[in-house]
């Protein structure tokens, strides 16, 4: 009996197994997304000063209750990195192709990231906590340099990782899944240019809040994707 690629199956327990360990791991991508956001909004709205037109989530790493913050970054990283080793997995087990290889190495590159972003605490700034002055940092620290430093990094990690799968996508003439793995890309690196510019204009703000969840949702829609995709035999390497 012959995989995909022609290439024979390993036995049915060692597939079902290595199926199943790549479906858990996809499964990752879809919770990153909800666990950041309803972590996150719940800080938002509960944090005295905090003003979601004005203020990025990473602020909330700041103060008594910061920990938190620093907790939901670290977490939602790890599980970024888990849901990209499964595309990897996911993706040669479909037979490789463009983008298969430096695509989920990529994503993962997001993924740690925003685990070095919450180890590197940003700056207070923009009124945020409570007594810090309007604007850029009074005061800029090693701490609030590396988290700039992760998180861009991180950022642009994810384009690029989104664009090699959308190449990886049209390669296989799914055309649907290419055009929204490029589109995200494209959409998120504008937000991102936004917010980097240091602007705390509402409208900036809002647009890499959009950004920001339009990449989960990509993650989500991606990993679900793989995961059905995913055969319940496996090729043998």
């Amino acid at each position: 009996m012959t995989g995909p690629s022609g290439s024979p199956l390993v036995g049915r327990g060692d597939a079902d197994r290595h199926a199943a360990v790549t479906r858990s791991l996809l499964g990752y991508g879809v919770l990153a997304g909800p666990f950041y956001l309803v972590v996150g909004l719940a800080q938002a709205l509960t944090r005295d000063g905090y003003d979601l037109a004005r203020h990025d989530l990473s602020l909330l790493a700041n103060g008594p209750w910061g920990w938190i913050q620093i907790v939901d970054l670290v977490v939602t990283g790890l599980m970024t990195i888990g849901a990209a080793v499964g595309m990897g997995r996911a993706l040669r087990t479909l037979g490789g192709g463009p983008g298969t290889v430096w695509g989920p190495r990529l994503v993962a590159g997001y993924g740690l990231g925003l685990v070095g972003a919450g180890v590197f605490v940003a700056d207070p700034m923009n009124g945020f906590p409570p007594g810090t002055p309007d604007g850029p940092p009074a005061v800029v620290t090693v701490g609030g340099i590396g988290h700039l430093v992760v998180g861009g990094l991180g950022f642009l990690c994810l384009v690029a990782g989104t664009l090699l799968l959308g190449r990886h996508f049209g390669g296989q003439g799914r055309p649907g899944m290419a055009w929204f793995s490029r589109a995200t890309g494209v959409l998120f690196l504008v937000a991102f240019a936004g917010i980097a510019s240091g602007s705390s204009s509402p409208v900036v703000v809002l647009g890499f809040w959009a950004g920001v969840v339009l990449v989960w949702v990509w993650l989500a829609v991606t990993s679900v994707d793989l995961y059905r995709r995913t055969p319940l035999l496996t090729p043998a390497p």
